[in-house]
């Protein structure tokens, strides 16, 4: 069978770009992307980043490991090579979302630092802002309301990162939250005071 490649010609420079839209939405698009353990509270953060800047008036989209894992990602499993292939996907619909003008809030365990290397290269270094979601396993497994660590620990969970998986910290984040430490709303206030210079509107 022959390349199918040959017959793709993309339209990229024929449409309206991402200055065009930032400008419609008087925001610069970026893609917010926490990492950490399961429990940490990614999901919990990302959705109060979203919240606030929603108040200030930014159109935002958030992508969470369950609800992309039961939509676009639902074929995939979790061994190493379908984690892989569930973070690519993630960055290029973000990607897209991001050039579209809307900032993009990920929150996924993300558990390598290869992972997290791809996804910035697709999205692009200037466009991802890396928000390492710090809390020690003890406390995840504390928090743990839907029982995995528990059925991890049984066996019953395979490649669960931070039993049987390994979870790779960022060397260096943008951002570092211990969840242990702060509360959901200082650890928003912290992700803020990064987010909000780099996302207000400037026309060039």
């Amino acid at each position: 069978m022959k390349d199918n490649k040959n017959n793709i010609h993309p339209v990229f420079d024929k449409i309206l770009n991402r200055p065009d839209k930032e400008k419609l939405l008087k925001q610069h698009s970026r893609v917010i992307w926490l990492t950490g353990l399961s429990g940490s509270g990614k999901t919990t953060i990302g959705r109060h980043i979203e919240m606030e800047l929603n108040k200030r008036g930014y159109l935002t989209q958030v992508l969470d490991g369950d609800n992309i894992r039961t939509g676009i990602n639902s074929n995939l499993g979790f061994s190493e090579t379908d984690r892989h292939e569930n973070i690519r996907r993630i960055a290029e619909v973000s990607k897209l979302f991001m050039n579209c003008g809307i900032i993009c809030i990920n929150s996924f365990i993300s558990p390598t630092r290869e992972m997290r290397h791809m996804a910035m290269k697709i999205i692009g270094k200037e466009n991802f802002i890396e928000v390492y979601i710090n809390a020690p396993l003890e406390v995840c497994e504390s928090r743990d309301v839907k029982g995995l660590y528990q059925k991890a620990r049984r066996g019953e969970i395979k490649n669960f990162t931070g039993i049987d998986a390994p979870f790779e910290p960022p060397l260096n984040p943008d951002i570092e939250l211990k969840t242990d430490e702060l509360t959901v709303e200082e650890s928003a206030k912290k992700a803020l005071d990064y987010i909000l210079p780099i996302i207000i509107y400037k026309s060039t």
